[in-house]
């Protein structure tokens, strides 16, 4: 007869590991916005249904307003995406790495200029899509206007680090610097030089913090 020793473990259970379906959580999340993006671009945002998306993703319509809440919350995920730029690392952190990582303004402003043209290409084709949609759509004109706030907010983040550490030119105040910078990130600006003037992303980058030096420093 086998007897337990004492102390032992009776069936002891493997250590849960949430690595796994956090993975597969994130590649289920990309492929449906990477379904939706697809759809909105060439169906626009008004002709874009849930039920169409969904169809092609191979889920229910009811699973996705679930986690998103409709159209309007997939635009968001997909701004929430396309902010974030490439690597590892968020856009928006690394932006605010550069504060710190020199003391030259013109090094940050440059900072600021690669980011805005690495994040352009992703983000600004979805926000003037939400911008066309918004005078027709009560529900995409709130959600173009939070997103701009957002970026408002952080382009005033940004103006009072010029400022206050007296980066800034001589009368250059925290309002006319965030202006400033808010012109230079526009979705608008992308549009005009990029997509319609076909400036490369290079020259882009270097214009944007070119301009912004020019402007400010």
């Amino acid at each position: 007869m086998n007897v337990q020793r004492k102390g032992s473990t009776v069936n002891p259970r493997r250590q849960y590991d949430a690595s796994g379906r956090r993975e597969r959580a994130r590649i289920v999340h990309n492929a449906l916005l990477d379904t939706a993006l697809q759809r909105f671009t060439s169906d626009g945002y008004a002709a874009t249904t849930i039920e169409s998306i969904a169809a092609d993703v191979g889920t229910s319509a009811a699973t996705i307003y679930k986690s998103y809440g409709g159209k309007p919350g997939l635009v968001r995920a997909l701004c929430h995406r396309a902010l974030a730029g490439r690597g590892p690392v968020h856009a928006e952190q690394r932006s605010d790495e550069l504060r710190t990582a020199t003391t030259d303004a013109h090094d940050v402003v440059r900072g600021w200029g690669r980011l805005t043209a690495e994040v352009a290409p992703r983000v600004a084709p979805i926000l003037l899509l939400l911008r066309d949609a918004a005078s027709g759509d009560a529900a995409a004109a709130a959600l173009h206007d939070e997103l701009d706030k957002d970026r408002l907010r952080r382009m005033t983040a940004n103006a009072r680090f010029l400022v206050d550490n007296g980066h800034a030119r001589t009368g250059i105040t925290v309002a006319h610097a965030r202006d400033i910078l808010w012109t230079y990130s526009a979705p608008e600006l992308f549009d005009l030089l990029v997509r319609r003037r076909r400036w490369t992303i290079d020259r882009y980058s270097a214009f944007v913090g070119d301009a912004i030096a020019g402007a400010l420093l």
